[in-house]
């Protein structure tokens, strides 16, 4: 295929069929400008045209994603593979771009590793094919996770929302009313550790996950960036 219909079915890959937490990647095929914008009969042209499309994700649901988009559209082939979970996938991918060789189109990112590949051009602004134009289509919160600048990197598959779980079998046997605020949560803690000397309403795990999360929920900003100054 012939290198702008390769990279323009690249970016439509990605933006019609898989909506992953993920973008598409640069290859060493891949010397057009991302400036120049691609319409819609752009887009309908190369569906038209067809080819192949290969998606690095270990999602198991984007196997029926794939198989419907190929229904919809018969001459475009997704190739897709698992090559492994997160940073076993980050390490292929990242060889991958070093050598210049065996690039996905499309590949399967978190949010929090998104910036390291962003930060180094090593993935396609998404912003060419129209990708702002979805940002209604999504929450602020994973928007925000694949903008990088005033650049669009990739299209949100999920978000994690935060869940507060609890024993009603021991709540109830230590008449312990369940919190609704934290204030109520250190309260519930200090009852519960009080009637019982062994039990604690909640285990550190280690997960530093947790902490941004609750940071974040607070409102709290640890850091800021301007330009490349942390």
């Amino acid at each position: 295929m012939p290198k702008n219909s390769r990279r323009l079915l690249r970016g439509i890959g990605l933006l019609c069929a898989l909506a992953l937490g993920t973008t598409a990647c640069g290859g060493s095929d891949d010397d057009a400008s991302s400036d120049k914008q691609v319409g819609s009969a752009d887009i309908q042209s190369a569906l038209k045209k067809g080819g192949t499309v290969t998606v690095w994700a270990w999602e198991p649901t984007l196997k029926q994603v794939a198989a419907d988009f190929e229904k919809k559209y018969p001459k475009v082939d997704i190739k897709l593979v698992n090559a492994g979970t997160n940073n076993d996938q980050y390490k292929a991918l990242s060889n991958a771009i070093s050598a210049k060789k065996g690039v996905p189109d499309v590949a399967q990112i978190e949010y929090y590793a998104l910036g390291q590949y962003a930060l180094t051009k090593q993935i396609t602004d998404l912003k060419a094919y129209g990708a702002e134009k979805l940002a209604d289509s999504y929450s602020p919160g994973p928007w925000n996770s694949v903008k990088s600048g005033a650049g669009v990197y990739g299209l949100p598959m999920d978000s994690g929302p935060m869940a507060l779980f609890y024993n009603k079998k021991v709540f109830d046997k230590y008449k312990i009313a369940v919190p609704t605020t934290w204030d109520e949560y250190v309260e519930a803690a200090r009852k519960l550790h009080k009637a019982d000397p062994k039990a604690y309403i909640t285990s550190d795990v280690g997960d530093a996950g947790l902490t941004t999360s609750l940071l974040w929920q607070a409102g709290s900003h640890p850091y800021k960036v301007d330009g490349t100054k942390v």
